[in-house]
């Protein structure tokens, strides 16, 4: 068992921001284990995407190109990762928390019988060499570190923003294996047929957000929430929510920031009404600048937050938006 292999999922050419996260933190764990990091990119159109892979510390890439192999279909992925993790035996397989890393990695790991951590937030070496493997449990009331010490190899799949991506100043000068799909794929792993594809566009892009206005259960309704936009459309930002808001109804899903939700890092991050519970810090405290609008001076966001406004957002905000507005024109 030697090397780590991370599965990168790609679309029309460009290769998946959670793919190069996973490669950055797979670069810092071989760094640690002093052994080699593997790539594996399945697909069609491949051709050139490597270097990029090399630009984040691959030294060497896997490349199953066949016009078969695009869109993602479970069962011919899951046939050629299998086979080529039977041959090269990694001690580590990472894949993202996405649609796709969901159905592909737990397919694998059954097949391996070698077991698998979903939904991790944080990855490290610790005893023994071990991959330990962290997430949040009972709804993100604990974290929960997880081994395997007796299989591999070692499985995870890991949340989208957890990690930073981060390309090396040089490429690494890396190998490219190109894999022969016909060595792995049987007539049966064609049995689905994509007869035809739709695809829409985000509208909502906390992730990518230099801005965001966040509130929490305090903000008291969703009516109340209003106040929120208001504030982020003049300063151009995204509104975020916390677990309770949205468990309250307050916001949509797609706005939760914490352990079970997305992870953020914008330039400035304004929390209304927030307490600052673990769950919700962990998925924002790398913000540049938090500001933080709280009538309770003791709460634990206030530990973390740049400036601290203490009163009612329902009084702060409007004066906010008025400041704002009278100093941009």
């Amino acid at each position: 068992m030697h090397n780590i292999i991370v599965y990168c999922e790609n679309e029309e050419g460009k290769i998946a921001d959670v793919s190069l996260e996973l490669l950055t933190k797979g670069r810092s764990l071989a760094s640690q284990l002093g052994c080699k990091l593997d790539a594996l990119l399945i697909g069609s159109k491949l051709k050139g995407m490597e270097e990029e892979l090399y630009a984040y510390g691959v030294n060497s890439a896997f490349m199953a190109d066949d016009l078969r192999l695009s869109p993602y279909r479970t069962l011919p992925h899951a046939a050629i990762a299998i086979g080529l993790f039977r041959e090269e035996q990694p001690q580590i397989a990472l894949f993202g928390a996405t649609s796709i890393g969901r159905d592909l990695a737990p397919r694998i790991s059954s097949a391996l019988q070698s077991g698998l951590t979903a939904d991790c937030t944080s990855l490290e070496i610790g005893a023994h060499n071990l991959l330990y493997q962290i997430r949040p449990a009972f709804g993100g009331n604990i974290i929960a570190t997880i081994v395997n010490p007796d299989h591999r190899p070692q499985m995870a799949t890991v949340r989208e923003g957890v990690m930073k991506k981060e390309a090396l100043p040089m490429p690494v000068a890396g190998k490219l294996t190109l894999l022969d799909p016909n060595k792995y794929l049987r007539d049966t792993d064609f049995v689905v047929s994509i007869i035809e594809r739709h695809i829409e566009e985000r509208t909502l892009n906390i992730k990518g957000a230099p801005i965001i206005v966040a509130g929490g259960y305090g903000v008291g309704s969703k009516e109340k929430f209003d106040l929120l936009f208001d504030l982020a459309k003049v300063l151009g930002a995204e509104v975020g929510a916390t677990r309770a808001a949205v468990d309250a109804g307050f916001a949509d899903p797609a706005r939760q920031i914490g352990q079970t939700g997305v992870t953020v890092r914008p330039k400035l991050y304004i929390a209304c009404g927030i307490s600052g519970q673990i769950q919700h810090t962990a998925g924002m405290d790398q913000s540049a600048l938090v500001i933080s609008i709280n009538t309770d001076p003791k709460a634990p966001i206030n530990r973390i937050a740049d400036y601290v406004i203490e009163g009612d957002l329902n009084e702060v905000i409007p004066k906010m938006i008025r400041a704002y507005k009278q100093n941009t024109r």
